[in-house]
């Protein structure tokens, strides 16, 4: 009994600490004028223009019989009215290490016995309750002044889905812009790197108000679901990557693009990185021994690829319903026949001396698109693209059986034969860039967050050079010559 007794203690005193740092921050916050006039305007003077603008669009509206635009207009000021509150809390999360540090205030803090996880939480928790609840006010301003003004009463679903969609909002751009607080130098580049922050979000807004105005509430909760699991990542990956020796001991960032050639040559070599020792980058690998180190990477990818092949399935699936749910129409179907294929087969039958080419170009073009698209999203959109064929394929065949067609002899002839070398090439591909993408929220302890990607980009280069690219060579020869036989001996 003695032995579990602390444990509960030692979790309390965590969020107390963190409670504490909050508590510290906020009122500082409140004794700054600068943050505190400006939230205190847009929290009683915006929701006034608002209402203005939402009377005018309803006056106007009714002079020509547009009533409706103006109604489905009115949600949309609600949540603009949350968001601007909510935009000062970048600038607020950006001051949070950064500008602590430029005012020499930072050291006496990261010399106390707290952790970085209660500092980090203390952190983000005083850069969020302040524009936070400013947006809240901010609504119910609003809200009152509509329906006082005019009788407008909003749904409980749009307004439980407009205070989640600010929440969540809020808690993505304060984990972000602690995190670029955590890693900048100076509160300048924080700044500028904030405007990455924005941005984005400006852009969900608008995406927001056509989800609005058409009065889609089922695409906001899904939206609402994304973007927490959003959050969730960012909060993850600002406490693995928030570390006080590192904040204390940078001064200056330099892009050292030296030194990154050599931590991603010696990880592609074979030859290790085991710190910034000099290196003659020039000595090449011997190819058996190269082979065996990247075959070695193999049992690391165990947990993508079930990731992926989750994807797959998922992607069967949408394929199938969404082949129900939009089904071809009869005359199209007429054409889903064997003897069309076969035919329209044959009018291309010349170009199948250069099919290989193209279709190993594509298939690069695919993987570039993953790996430069996924770096921005996590490996969010390099799971989407991976998937993205397969649910094609899936409607394709399903189509098929819809016109009463065999999908199972489709699928024989149309992609299996290649199939059998390009999945597994894409799949142990896509595997690599998820986990080179993926360290930025889980980074190895032994290494910087920079060596680590960097280290892991070779891994996926070599995955690449060394697997993917020769199974997809291969693949592309067998869909433009053995395919293309096996669909005329089917279907011919």
């Amino acid at each position: 009994m003695t032995t579990l007794t602390p444990i509960l203690p030692v979790k309390q005193n965590s969020i107390r600490m963190a409670l504490v740092i909050a508590r510290r921050e906020i009122r500082d916050s409140f004794r700054d004028w600068r943050i505190i006039v400006p939230i205190f305007l847009l929290t009683l003077a915006f929701p006034a223009l608002m209402n203005f603008t939402a009377r005018r669009a309803i006056t106007f509206a009714d002079q020509y019989g547009a009533e409706i635009i103006a109604t489905q207009l009115i949600p949309f000021l609600l949540l603009v009215v949350g968001f601007f509150p909510m935009s000062f809390s970048l600038i607020i999360a950006l001051e949070t290490f950064v500008g602590e540090k430029e005012r020499n205030s930072l050291e006496p803090l990261l010399a106390s016995p707290l952790t970085n996880t209660e500092l980090y939480a203390g952190k983000m928790l005083a850069a969020l309750v302040p524009p936070l609840t400013a947006s809240y006010l901010g609504m119910l301003v609003y809200m009152f002044s509509l329906w006082t003004n005019l009788a407008w009463r909003p749904e409980p679903e749009l307004i439980v889905q407009v205070m989640l969609l600010t929440t969540v909002q809020g808690i993505i751009m304060v984990a972000a812009a602690v995190v670029v607080s955590s890693q900048a130098t100076s509160v300048r580049a924080a700044n500028l790197l904030a405007s990455f922050i924005i941005v984005p979000m400006a852009l969900l807004i608008q995406f927001e108000a056509g989800a609005l105005f058409w009065g889609n509430h089922a695409g906001l909760w899904w939206l609402i679901v994304g973007l927490g699991l959003t959050a969730v990542v960012l909060i993850r990956m600002g406490l693995y990557v928030f570390n006080r020796e590192e904040l204390l001991g940078r001064d200056i960032d330099q892009i050292r693009l030296g030194w990154m050639f050599q931590v991603y040559w010696r990880r592609l070599s074979g030859q290790g990185w085991s710190g910034p020792k000099p290196l003659r980058v020039r000595r090449f690998p011997r190819p058996l021994a190269w082979y065996k180190e990247t075959l070695a990477i193999f049992p690391t990818l165990l947990q993508p690829i079930g990731m992926l092949l989750l994807a797959f399935g998922g992607a069967v699936l949408f394929g199938i319903w969404l082949a129900y749910r939009y089904t071809l129409p009869p005359d199209m179907q007429a054409e889903l026949t064997g003897a069309n294929m076969a035919a329209n087969l044959e009018q291309y039958a010349f170009l199948l001396t250069a099919l290989p080419i193209v279709i190993i170009l594509q298939n690069v073009r695919v993987i570039a698109l993953q790996a430069l698209l996924g770096v921005f999203t996590f490996g969010v959109l390099a799971v989407l693209i991976f998937m993205l064929p397969w649910g094609v394929m899936a409607f394709l065949a399903t189509q098929f059986y819809l016109a009463g067609q065999n999908p199972f002899q489709f699928l024989l002839a149309a992609f299996l034969p290649h199939a059998l070398l390009e999945f597994p090439a894409l799949l142990i591909t896509t595997a690599a860039i998820l986990r080179w993408q993926a360290v930025i929220i889980h980074p190895s302890p032994d290494h910087t967050l920079s060596e680590n990607f960097l280290m892991r980009m070779a891994d996926f280069t070599r995955i690449f050079l060394g697997v993917g690219l020769p199974l997809l060579i291969v693949a592309a020869f067998v869909e433009a010559h053995v395919t293309t036989r096996v669909l005329q001996m089917i279907y011919g």
